[in-house]
């Protein structure tokens, strides 16, 4: 029985790498579908004649008759623009949030000031609200400030800090040994200092987690980018591909133009994810969380 078990564990491990991966590849093998045929061979495994013209009409190095002729619909997608909106909105999230909630659970976790219970019991029970029912609430106020079509409308309602992400840096905070930072205290250090110098790089591990996740969930946020940014020069990629859809007849859908752009708005995660994930192992090798 042992020896069937470790085969089938990796059977099972392969199986569920694939399930998860073929949306990937179904995506990628649309892409590189050409238009006329996706209609009459949408089921096969393999284009039969593959085409990287679908890419290049995406990025704006075709004509509208040269799209219509290869079966596009003529759309037209203004991807580095969008590109540039989606950089800037994740960016500016990214950063300021994970320091802002890197602030906030180390005064959760260490200093003592009057309430700091009760706020924190705040802060966790706004866990169980759904992010849909502080939607509208923060629209009616990005409207009323007048920042729609403005960068600082969309990065204002998740710039300093969430819920969760405070939850979880104060739990790792917690359990950082005092005698660290009372040693630097003795050493003249302040309380500014202990947390920029001694405390920050023995947490490179649990913020580097925290800024990936909030990397890709600002990446990939649809509703509120098309709520409060459908303006061209704001728009962000993730909302720009689904204005790129409706532009299509309703009879025939662009769906290897819309497959192009979205595997092109795909290689930024990935990368990202490459070049950091190899530090987030050495990180946490170093800040002692390896079992």
């Amino acid at each position: 029985m042992r020896r069937l078990g470790r085969p089938l564990a990796w059977a099972c491990l392969i199986t569920a790498i694939l399930i998860s991966l073929f949306p990937l590849y179904w995506m990628l093998r649309t892409a590189i579908t050409p238009g006329r045929e996706l209609a009459t061979d949408s089921a096969g495994l393999l284009p039969r004649h593959p085409t990287l013209f679908n890419f290049q009409r995406v990025l704006g190095l075709a004509s509208r008759e040269e799209t219509r002729a290869a079966g596009g619909s003529g759309a037209n997608l203004d991807f580095f623009l969008y590109l540039r909106n989606s950089v800037v909105y994740t960016g500016v999230i990214t950063v300021v949030q994970t320091l802002a909630c890197a602030m906030a659970g180390y005064a959760f976790a260490r200093l003592r000031f009057r309430g700091r219970d009760a706020l924190f019991g705040l802060f966790v029970a706004a866990l169980m609200v759904p992010p849909i029912f502080t939607l509208l609430p923060s629209f009616v106020l990005v409207k009323e400030l007048g920042w729609l079509n403005t960068y600082q409308g969309l990065v204002a309602p998740s710039l300093l800090m969430t819920p969760f992400a405070v939850f979880f840096l104060r739990q790792f905070f917690l359990g950082i040994p005092r005698d660290v930072e009372q040693a630097a205290y003795i050493d003249g250090a302040g309380k500014w200092t202990v947390f920029w110098r001694v405390v920050m790089p023995m947490t490179k591990g649990p913020l580097l987690t925290l800024a990936l996740t909030t990397a890709v969930w600002t990446w990939n946020d649809y509703l509120w980018p098309l709520l409060v940014a459908p303006g061209e020069q704001t728009r962000v990629l993730t909302a720009a591909l689904g204005i790129f859809l409706k532009q299509s007849p309703n009879t025939a859908p662009d769906w290897t133009g819309l497959m192009a752009g979205s595997a092109l708005s795909v290689i930024p995660v990935l990368l990202l994810l490459v070049f950091f994930g190899r530090r987030l192992v050495d990180s946490i090798q170093f800040s002692g969380m390896k079992g």
